[in-house]
């Protein structure tokens, strides 16, 4: 298909060198230029034989050619979707976005219009269509046709080449590619844009390379991977692809043997751990976390297991990874603020010059959301359900969402954030040039209204402690607080009836003295000592749990609907329990309950003939 340049329309191609040739010549303009162009292709065919041979040139023989040589390449490349590889791009400083936009205008000019409807000024267009551009180069697509998995294929291969010749990757490529994506996203060509920058640090060798080096490893490794991504949140694949990768570059490394999962021994693991102990941790710590390790062998335990377990046929004969590889976590409580700063930090927030970082840490302070939960708010995430309005929580981080109560302020709050953000297109509630607003965005809000404050260094998860820690001493029930906060067990929510300090603190004070009055009289403490605070913490632990529910029935008590149990078809006994068996039999029948009397009595009459 060819066309004349300049009316090329978004995925169409020229199909021959030539044609592309003969089109760049003719739209020359004056006969000046076309003589211009004409004798720059001549210059490309003399020294390189064309586009397939300048594409086939080392970078650096093609990086020597004069620049109209280079231009007229690259121009031919674009018209005919050939891929250029990423090392000559990431070496070649030209701009390239006009010659993309001299191929496909209307694209360009579209691109420029929702550029400037998400904020971004003109030079920070230019540079995102300049990025566009070398991407479609290196994916050898039409640009209109860069779709999430190529667009990231392209945007990893030309990071990795720009990092293998600087070291690192400078804001002058991050910065245009992190908009990029929200340009994209608005023109319907990307799906929803990525929150985190492209930083290149600590990115482990792409799996192209690995395939070079241990190509049965990685064909297995990436087997697996693909599996997880159907069942898997892309987050939780992304961390795992990240840790199978870290394992691939050690065992290349270190074990240059080692070609297959099958051929992986528990030294290799060994191994594994002291190198991942010797990197350096987090913001420059001087070795990684225990959590970071512990989910590294994690995931590397996961997949051993399932790779075993599903019959690869590249897997070891056992697991190499125990369980005891784990370093072993402290289990600290969670920080909280006390009333008093938790006071100080709301009137400082208050103050704050930008309104996200206001809204921000007033709503986590009031609702208790997870960081992720209230960056993945929708804008209709305000519902109104019978006579209240409650807020809609996003499924999270334990897989379920949940409704909660609206406070008012809360509710202004929102409102005032969404008329801000008026125009801005997506469903997500908190975006910026298009784009989700990254989660350092929020923990730099709450660090802000804490220096305010002058209460020192405070998490935007402190302020969910604080509020659980705040509903509990006045009086919540541990079955609301777990539902405000999305605990799928109870045994998350008891956390924080370990740090009822005030609770603690008034109950304590309240038998203090009698418990005093042990030392001089009888160590007798009555009953009355537990005060009503206590006893409701000691009655919400103490429950009995059902298949639907909970008891909260006391011991004293007899309950007409306790042979449910027994008649479950789980449920078993042994001779030992006779006695207990008989008393209940007794009891039905002083109660006259025939039915409960029958059905003790046959489990009495099983036991009696089994003598089990």
């Amino acid at each position: 298909m060819t066309a004349a340049p300049g009316t090329l329309q978004a995925g169409a191609l020229f199909t021959t060198a030539g044609q592309a040739a003969a089109a760049f010549i003719s739209d020359g303009g004056t006969r000046p230029a076309r003589n211009s162009r004409a004798w720059s292709v001549r210059r490309l065919e003399d020294m390189f034989g064309g586009l397939a041979g300048w594409l086939a040139a080392p970078p650096a023989l093609r990086l020597d050619a004069p620049v109209d040589v280079r231009g007229v390449a690259v121009w031919l490349a674009l018209a005919t979707a050939a891929p250029v590889d990423a090392a000559y791009v990431a070496a070649c400083r030209a701009e390239w976005g006009y010659r993309l936009a001299d191929l496909e205008p209307r694209l360009a000019a579209r691109f420029t219009v929702t550029a400037t409807a998400l904020g971004y000024s003109g030079q920070q267009s230019e540079r995102q269509w300049a990025a566009f551009a070398k991407l479609a180069a290196v994916a050898g697509l039409p640009a209109g046709q860069l779709d999430r998995p190529r667009f990231d294929a392209a945007r990893d291969a030309l990071a990795a080449a720009v990092l293998a010749r600087r070291g690192r990757l400078p804001n002058t490529l991050t910065t245009p590619l992190h908009g990029l994506q929200a340009t994209l996203a608005a023109m319907s060509i990307l799906g929803e844009p990525e929150g985190r920058r492209v930083t290149g640090r600590g990115i482990p060798a792409r799996w192209d390379l690995l395939a070079d080096l241990a190509p049965e490893l990685a064909a297995t490794m990436r087997r697996y991977l693909a599996q997880l991504a159907i069942s898997m949140r892309p987050g939780s694949v992304a961390l795992a692809d990240t840790t199978l990768r870290h394992f691939a570059v050690y065992l290349t490394a270190h074990h240059r043997d080692v070609t297959a999962a099958a051929q992986i021994r528990r030294t290799h693991i060994e191994g594994f751990k002291a190198w991942l102990d010797a990197r350096p941790g987090y913001r420059g710590s001087r070795s990684p976390a225990a959590t970071t390790i512990g989910m590294r062998l994690g995931h590397l335990r996961c997949f051993f297991d399932r790779t075993i377990e599903w019959g690869y046929q590249d897997a070891p004969a056992r697991n190499p990874v125990f369980s005891g590889d784990n370093p072993i976590r402290d289990k600290p409580l969670p920080r909280f603020l006390d009333d008093a700063d938790a006071t100080a930090l709301l009137a400082a927030a208050r103050q704050l010059p930008s309104l996200f970082d206001r809204v921000a840490v007033e709503i986590l302070a009031r609702t208790g959301l997870r960081k992720g939960e209230f960056l993945r708010l929708a804008t209709d995430a305000i519902v109104r359900i019978g006579d209240g309005e409650w807020l809609h929580v996003p499924v999270g981080k334990l897989h379920t969402d949940r409704y909660i109560p609206l406070h008012p302020r809360v509710k202004d709050l929102l409102g005032q954030w969404l008329a801000h953000r008026d125009g801005q297109p997506g469903k997500l509630m908190f975006t910026d040039h298009g784009r989700p607003v990254p989660q350092t965005r929020v923990d730099a809000a709450v660090r802000r209204a804490a220096t305010a404050a002058g209460i020192g260094h405070v998490t935007p998860h402190q302020l969910r402690h604080t509020l659980a820690t705040q509903a509990i001493n006045r009086g919540m029930s541990l079955e609301a607080i777990a539902a405000l906060l999305g605990h799928r067990s109870m045994s998350m929510t008891m956390t924080y009836a370990r740090i009822a300090d005030r609770t603690v603190a008034e109950e304590y004070f309240a038998v203090s003295q009698q418990v005093e009055a042990l030392y001089d009289t009888d160590p007798v403490l009555p009953a009355a000592a537990e005060g009503p605070n206590m006893r409701r913490l000691h009655a919400e632990t103490t429950r009995r749990l059902l298949g639907n529910g909970y008891c909260t029935r006391p011991a004293e008590l007899g309950c007409r609907y306790e042979t449910i149990c027994e008649a479950c078809s789980f449920f078993t006994t042994t001779i030992e329990f006779r006695d207990q068996l008989q008393a209940q039999q007794t009891d039905a029948e002083r109660h006259g309950d025939t039915s409960r009397q029958t059905a003790y009595l046959k489990i009495l009459d099983t036991l009696d003939a089994t003598g089990a």
